[in-house]
């Protein structure tokens, strides 16, 4: 019988860096796996007592690259626990500043953190190698300082109605406080088609949105990859071609299991917004996808266990009800407890509690739910990939990357449907009680708030990230959590380079506070390295 080997990775994030990963090794694949949020933060703590609107200064400094999305969520926790009115142009402009957030994202990640894994030395023996060097390799790259430089552009649409980006806290219960006018909107819109034509459609695609768009089946996008020499050639022609014989197709398989909460509302059908209708109003749907069937997404359904997480007890409990007590790691050890991060569950009814997969590939699942109104998003694209060929790293980036045509044309559309004479803001009552709900997609997934207020403060906050559904440690059934899962059977060639690994955890993009690297600058001296091996 052959003997497990162990293996440590610290820190295993590129940028966000506070994850470490335990893994044990058999006969070069990877056979149980551990992930390890090794930084308490401790935001919910920080929240009780304070006044309600302080969500929204303090939460969008949860993160240095998805504050807008934190901000959104915020404000309509408050929205549903204040009862308040939001104008037909509020919901607008908050929609196409999330919506930019996210188009930001997309390229960033993709040249800036996981292409570069594609230049390693372990692929130098495949065909397209070099022309997958001189375009994505860091700093460099020809693709690489393109995608980076522009992927800046959709930012500045944010930036003009929320005055800044990142840190903004333009939206407020009741609305935003901006009243942009028609050079505003005409700029906007003249900002991402430039986006568009330079890098989306010359770069990324080698044809027009609407040619890709077209894709309905995996089977159509390696199609496409091979229709003609500008797709062909273009850096997701070269990416699909490359990954797939570098076998990106054949591992990083997660739960299987999928979760979105949905984001973007249709402004007419949430002027007032409420928990219980929230999902008719979305336009990128809410649900969850068993592996089988789908189910409506209801959050009450929602459960931390902090099992193997460093708080105290093993509870498991809904968020509005959720406590967060930290115990010194070193005693939590002694209990069988990992991480810093809490296990986010689903319990769907009548199959008992679920990990779910959260993030763009989980959106793209359940947009392919057949039931859609119609101002709602339906794409059976990525649900046929799954059930084709599996949640691997390959077909989660290219869901991410399908997402760049589907939130650049509905931020166009919002942005001309903005009516500049009329409100922005209904101010509303600040109720002295009340519970609330909000919650969005994030670049990487599903994002949410819940919040109760008693006499004016806030009595308790939690917030629940994409990385938490994702990275969280096992719960209470010993169950592992979805990257968890990912990394077993994982094949690892080099142990002294485990690229694959790499290859699983940024396919994620977990995120775990903004970290850096670092070298002298004078001296060449290592300040931070990666740590690889047993004994690390």
């Amino acid at each position: 019988m052959a003997t497990a080997t162990p293996m440590r990775i610290s820190p295993l994030g590129r940028v966000e860096g506070d994850l470490d990963l335990k893994l044990e090794v058999t006969d070069g694949v990877v056979s149980d796996a551990w992930t390890e949020a090794s930084m308490f933060r401790g935001f919910e703590i920080i929240l009780k007592g304070k006044d309600p609107q302080a969500g929204l200064i303090v939460t969008p400094r949860i993160c240095g690259i998805c504050g807008g999305s934190h901000l959104y969520k915020a404000c309509y926790a408050l929205d549903t626990a204040w009862n308040t009115h939001v104008p037909r142009n509020a919901t607008l402009v908050r929609n196409i500043a999330q919506c930019c957030e996210t188009l930001q994202s997309i390229p960033r990640w993709f040249y800036a953190l996981f292409a570069i894994d594609l230049t390693n030395k372990n692929y130098a023996k495949l065909p397209e190698y070099d022309e997958v060097v001189k375009r994505f390799a860091p700093f460099v790259g020809t693709s690489y300082e393109k995608g980076v430089t522009l992927s800046g552009k959709p930012v500045e649409v944010y930036a003009i109605f929320g005055g800044q980006w990142p840190h903004s806290s333009f939206m407020v219960p009741g609305g935003v406080m901006c009243a942009p006018n028609l050079s505003d909107v005409t700029r906007s819109i003249a900002i991402l088609d430039y986006w568009k034509r330079e890098w989306l459609e010359k770069t990324w695609l080698g044809c027009s949105i609407e040619r890709w768009m077209e894709n309905k089946s995996w089977d159509d996008i390696l199609a496409w990859a091979d229709e003609n020499d500008s797709q062909r050639n273009s850096d997701c022609g070269l990416f699909l071609r490359f990954a797939l014989k570098a076998g990106l197709d054949k591992y990083g398989h997660g739960c299987g299991k999928f979760l979105a909460t949905g984001t973007y509302f249709q402004p007419e059908l949430y002027e007032n917004p409420t928990i219980d209708g929230r999902n008719d109003a979305l336009i990128n749907r809410a649900g969850v996808y068993d592996g089988k069937d789908f189910h409506d997404f209801d959050h009450l359904n929602v459960r931390e266990s902090i099992a193997h997480s460093f708080y105290k007890g093993d509870s498991y409990l809904h968020p509005w009800d959720g406590v967060t007590d930290p115990v010194d790691p070193l005693e939590g050890q002694k209990q069988g407890k990992y991480s810093w991060a809490k296990s986010p569950r689903y319990e769907v009814p009548g199959k008992g509690s679920m990990p779910l997969e959260a993030g763009p590939i989980a959106r793209q699942v359940i947009a392919g739910r057949l039931d859609a109104a119609k101002h709602q998003d339906f794409d059976p694209l990525f649900l046929d990939a799954v059930q084709k060929q599996g949640a691997n790293c390959l077909v989660r980036v290219m869901a991410r990357m399908h997402e760049t045509c589907k939130y650049y044309q509905l931020a166009q559309k919002w942005l001309s449907e903005l009516d500049l004479h009329d409100k922005f803001y209904t101010k509303p009552e600040e109720l002295q009680s009340g519970k609330g709900f909000g919650s969005t997609e994030a670049a990487r997934g599903s994002l949410s708030d819940w919040i109760i207020i008693e006499n004016g403060q806030i009595e308790n906050y939690q917030v629940v990230t994409p990385t938490a559904w994702n990275i969280g440690p096992q719960d209470g059934d010993e169950v592992h959590g979805p990257m968890e899962q990912s990394f077993i059977g994982s094949p690892i060639k080099d142990a002294s380079d485990p690229v694959e690994v790499g290859h699983v955890a940024r396919s994620y993009d977990s995120c775990l506070v903004c970290t850096v690297h670092t070298y002298d600058g004078k001296t060449g001296k290592e300040l931070a390295k990666f740590r690889i091996g047993e004994g690390a």
